[in-house]
């Protein structure tokens, strides 16, 4: 089982942590002030930032000014074309300088900005792995804390990669029909998950160590009992086999060779066996995929003497059998009923 979503949180700059803003355990919100680290280095460098940018930008309001006077002077050649160029160089690299100031000036915005740090999700969150006073640095390997959304939550199902290739061997060949996976978990206290989930994907690549194909499902879990590795059994169905037929397990038995074999009500009331294919169970019946045919009459009882052409005398297996009871008492025996 695996969460919905899954976040560390990592300060983005270095610094001591001044204060911790949530309750351990509890749910935060995406976006929630979880930590506070000292800003006043972060102030200071956004302080002189600013400074630098005003002080850009009075530069340029001179270099500019300076530029368009020496414009119509170049024309009237009372100064050099030089100066006039210099001077439009000047006014160009203030410009430039302006633009620098703002970038630096934005960058000590956002180190500000990274003193506060947020939830990037919302979840759960887990204990703190920092106390106030700890130096934390920017992107450490440890996370302060990590959130965990729950609600809804992953179930990976391992399916085996044979059981995926008769499945889809199956479709081909039109022997079942596709049905959308609705998801029913066991829990391990053997009880049913309220909720039903639905497929996502099925997993592309075979595990070479355990030869099986990982499919995920999704499910609601707005009382968080589903919990990341926790283990469960899922119970869905992946196509309709249409051709299949359930068989009551008594009336089904093996030969010497394994093979499965019952019998059917033949022409004239006589008992036919037959070899069928029967791999596997479900509940009291067994699924036969081969051998009988739809319509056919299956002996369910008294198979334990029945041979091969015996004569028979079908009745429905529900139908009431009324066998009559011998009676003791002044030496006589009270006739019987069929």
């Amino acid at each position: 089982m695996a969460p919905f979503q899954s976040s560390d949180v990592r300060p983005q700059v270095s610094g001591v942590i001044l204060k911790r803003l949530f309750q351990e355990g509890s749910i935060v919100h995406q976006g929630q002030t979880l930590y506070q680290i000292d800003p006043s280095i972060y102030a200071a460098q956004q302080a002189q930032a600013s400074a630098n940018l005003q002080s850009a930008r009075a530069n340029a309001v001179a270099a500019r000014t300076r530029a368009s006077r020496y414009a119509p002077l170049a024309k009237m050649e009372a100064i050099s074309k030089q100066d006039y160029t210099d001077a439009v160089a000047a006014a160009r690299q203030a410009d430039a300088a302006v633009a620098q100031n703002s970038a630096s000036l934005r960058a000590a915005q956002v180190n500000m900005r990274f003193t506060r740090v947020p939830a990037p999700i919302s979840g759960r969150i887990s204990l703190s792995n920092v106390t106030e006073g700890a130096l934390v640095t920017a992107n450490q390997a440890d996370p302060l804390a990590t959130i965990t959304r729950l609600d809804p939550v992953y179930v990976d199902i391992q399916q085996s990669a044979a059981d995926l290739l008769k499945l889809r061997q199956a479709l081909s060949q039109g022997g079942a029909v596709p049905t959308s996976a609705q998801v029913r978990l066991k829990l391990p206290d053997g009880s049913y998950y309220a909720y039903s989930g639905t497929v996502e994907f099925s997993q592309v690549i075979v595990d070479q160590a355990t030869g099986t194909v990982t499919v995920r499902a999704r499910f609601a879990n707005p009382q968080s009992i589903l919990l990341p590795g926790m283990y469960v059994t899922a119970e869905f169905a992946q196509a309709v086999q249409t051709s299949a037929i359930l068989v009551p397990q008594q009336a089904v038995t093996r030969d010497p060779q394994g093979n499965a074999t019952l019998f059917v009500v033949g022409p004239g009331n006589r008992a036919v066996q037959r070899t069928v294919q029967a791999d596997r169970t479900l509940g009291t019946y067994w699924v036969v995929t081969g051998g009988l045919a739809p319509g056919e009459k299956v002996i369910t009882q008294g198979t334990a003497n029945l041979k091969d052409g015996a004569e028979i005398k079908p009745v429905p297996a529900n139908a009431p059998q009324r066998v009559g009871a011998r009676q003791g008492g002044a030496g006589k025996t009270a006739g019987q009923s069929r």
